[in-house]
């Protein structure tokens, strides 16, 4: 009787053969893991579902991604504010894997969003947003298409390779002054919405000048249509003529309520240009129809996220004053 050979496999019997296939198939060996990631077997389980991108060397993977809301994400990607998103929900413009997306809804990695039909790219890590600053001149609107066929302040814009930016407020057709757009719907909505109360600064000039009274009842409150309003401050800028200059300070953002409010008290406005919006100042060297991009640095500081970080050799985007056309 035979002895049996040793390490023998129970699975192969040791009279079976390989195939030249198996001969000449390199063995496989698992990758050696990367810092701080645990050995993974290259088994069926250990595969990332189909139609998922496997994480790349030395990335989180995706599971380690806890999910957030739609709104949230899709504001991040720039497609809209997050008010106009929950419009597109309910609207049901967006779907989520094939099905409509409902409202609140959470999403994460590996989750198909469709905004119209049309596969949005999602990013779930911190990217820095992008601000611009314009001197919009007057003779403008604030919208990207109007039936009366005007001008609008988009049309001065660079184009986004992805997203699209987005007004941070509005300024009417006779008003002008400083603008924000950012590619970045999460800022846009810090930086609009009335529980932030971000303070924004005009200078007026008015056809004839303001009482003692007339301040007072300005800074105190004013009932207009659609509820009181008053200014934050309001100080006396000189003038000649019939023309008075005057600097206010206000923390909303209604339709016309500049204007409104001076014409509750019996004067007219003139000229009206925004030169402040919370922290950012319209720069003196920007002129109107200019436009200027923010330095990754202040657009961090705008949104509150950390300082980008700068590589080794990387050079710094320089900050330059842009004169554009309209585009036909």
């Amino acid at each position: 009787m035979s002895t049996p050979r040793k390490n023998r496999s129970p699975l192969r019997p040791s009279t079976q053969k390989k195939t030249r296939n198996e001969a000449a198939a390199p063995v496989r060996r698992p990758r050696a893991a990367e810092e701080g990631e645990e050995p993974v077997a290259r088994t069926e389980a250990a595969r990332p579902p189909r139609g998922r991108a496997p994480a790349g060397r030395g990335k989180p993977a995706e599971a380690q991604v806890e999910p957030e809301r739609l709104q949230k994400v899709l504001a991040a990607a720039g497609v809209g504010s997050r008010r106009e998103i929950e419009a597109m929900v309910e609207a049901g413009r967006i779907e989520v894997n094939g099905t409509p997306a409902l409202p609140g809804q959470k999403i994460g990695p590996g989750d198909r969003v469709k905004v119209n039909g049309k596969l949005v790219p999602l990013r779930y890590a911190q990217r820095t947003p992008r601000v611009l600053i314009y001197h919009k001149p007057e003779g403008e609107i604030v919208s990207r298409e109007d039936p009366d066929g005007r001008p609008t302040v988009f049309e001065r814009l660079p184009i986004l390779r992805r997203g699209r930016w987005i007004a941070v407020g509005r300024l009417d057709f006779n008003t002008s002054g400083l603008l924000l757009f950012t590619n970045d719907g999460d800022l846009a909505n810090k930086l609009m919405h009335p529980r932030y109360e971000l303070e924004r600064e005009y200078a007026v000039r008015l056809l004839g000048s303001l009482e003692d009274e007339q301040i007072e009842s300005l800074k105190a409150g004013i009932q207009l249509e659609d509820g009181e309003a008053h200014f934050n401050s309001l100080s006396d800028a000189g003038g000649e003529g019939v023309n008075h200059w005057y600097r206010v300070t206000i923390s909303e953002g209604r339709n016309r309520e500049v204007r409104r409010m001076f014409e509750a008290v019996g004067l007219t406005v003139s000229r009206l240009i925004r030169v402040r919006y919370g922290t950012v100042e319209l720069p003196s060297r920007l002129k109107r129809g200019m436009w200027m991009e923010m330095s990754d640095a202040d657009a961090c500081k705008l949104a509150g996220l950390p300082p980008p970080v700068v590589k080794p050799g990387e050079r710094k985007r320089e900050v330059r004053v842009h004169r554009t056309t309209p585009r036909a």
